[in-house]
């Protein structure tokens, strides 16, 4: 193992998967805006034959990501939900899955709306509930457990370590959406996972600048089935994406820490207003996933979302337009703060009785905290609380 790949987790996101260009000497991987390469003779080539299959920029971000997640294979997407798409491929007709039920809303979609049609089923049920999940599993047909921690936007905390037990004892693969936490603080493959997602359009690129998705993984059958999805699917990110993101990766240590410190302070503040009911915040001890964050996860991360006293939508709508530093909009995990309404923006997709039933209110906020000074971000806050 080179010093590179067993060196601490800052070092490894400005170095891994990467050196300089050996045309040139560039330090920073080039953009290889190509879409085919040259060969000595029919299937003779350097490596790469056509930039659907293979790109450099993509394959140094590829290595990059890997290291972060402890992975040893890493497939990037054209989007977080290409990559969704990619691993659903890699089932068949009369599978099952079982899901929770408090879901990005996107996630939601393509699996109700575009997979079921195809004959895959699910099941979405509350996965802090492990007597639910029990319940869900179907002995032989159940192929994969889909997992969000924190979850979106209810910020609940499933117990990744003992979710893959239960699926272990039945043979079942377990895929984890990571993208609220990251791979800075939160390893699911180290605790047993089988496929690790995010959409690397969040805290991965870091500047609100780019779209892609990667899958990380261990199991070279996996890995295999991805690289077929992505040559054959085509759902690739261009050389630009790639190089973005691997920009930001050099900094995701860095901007992790700061929407840590962010969060916690602006959570305290929520919490201790007169005009806020609940702070959903895995940092706070009154939080029900607060010891399951602190086993697994190594911070507590830049999201949260809050309710009202006044528990209203239209109460709701005058704190989201009013802030000036917030930005009402919708994403998360870019160095800007960010506040959005949930039921209608990122999970407009979900029926408002499945939302409701979940407990997803139409008044709930949210709120991606950024690395802006901790005091403007409160005081902004605090403002916009005043219209209420």
């Amino acid at each position: 193992m080179s010093s590179r790949e067993s060196a601490g987790f800052g070092t490894r996101a400005i170095h891994a998967g990467q050196v300089p260009d050996p045309s040139t000497g560039a330090i920073m991987t080039p953009i290889y805006q190509t879409s085919t390469y040259a060969q000595s003779a029919p299937g003779q080539h350097k490596g790469h034959e056509y930039s659907r299959v293979t790109n450099p920029t993509r394959a140094a971000l590829e290595g990059n990501l890997a290291s972060l997640e402890g992975a040893e294979h890493a497939v990037c997407f054209a989007s977080g939900v290409a990559g969704i798409d990619a691993i659903l491929k890699g089932l068949r007709p009369g599978d099952h899955i079982v899901t929770t039920d408090d879901l990005y809303g996107g996630t939601f979609r393509l699996f109700r709306q575009v997979f079921e049609p195809f004959g895959l089923r699910f099941s979405f049920v509350d996965m802090t509930d492990l007597a639910a999940v029990d319940e869900a599993i179907q002995p032989g047909a159940t192929k994969l457990m889909w997992i969000e921690t924190p979850t979106n936007p209810l910020m609940r905390l499933c117990d990744i370590e003992a979710l893959v037990d239960r699926a272990n004892a039945d043979g079942i693969d377990v895929a984890v959406d990571n993208t609220f936490a990251s791979p800075y603080l939160q390893q699911p493959l180290a605790l047993g996972a089988d496929l690790v997602l995010h959409s690397a359009t969040k805290y991965l690129g870091g500047h609100s600048d780019l779209i892609g998705g990667v899958v990380c993984t261990s199991d070279d059958d996996w890995h295999e089935n991805l690289r077929f999805q992505l040559k054959s699917s085509g759902a690739v990110p261009g050389p630009m994406d790639s190089f973005l993101t691997l920009r930001g990766t050099k900094t995701l240590h860095l901007r992790m820490q700061r929407h840590c410190e962010n969060a916690r302070a602006v959570a305290a503040f929520l919490d201790d207003h007169p005009k806020v009911a609940d702070v959903l915040y895995p940092g706070l001890p009154s939080h029900p996933g607060h010891e399951i964050a602190k086993k697994q996860m190594s911070d507590f991360g830049g999201m949260i979302s809050f309710s009202l006293v006044d528990d209203a939508l239209d109460k709701a709508v005058e704190v989201m337009t009013h802030t000036n530093i917030f930005t009402l909009a919708e994403s998360l995990g870019g160095v800007e703060s960010l506040i959005e309404h949930p039921a209608s923006m990122t999970h407009a997709s979900i029926p408002a009785e499945e939302r409701q039933r979940i407990g997803l209110h139409d008044s709930l906020i949210r709120l991606s905290v950024g690395v802006e000074e901790e005091e403007d971000l409160i005081a902004d806050l605090d403002g916009a609380l005043q219209h209420v």
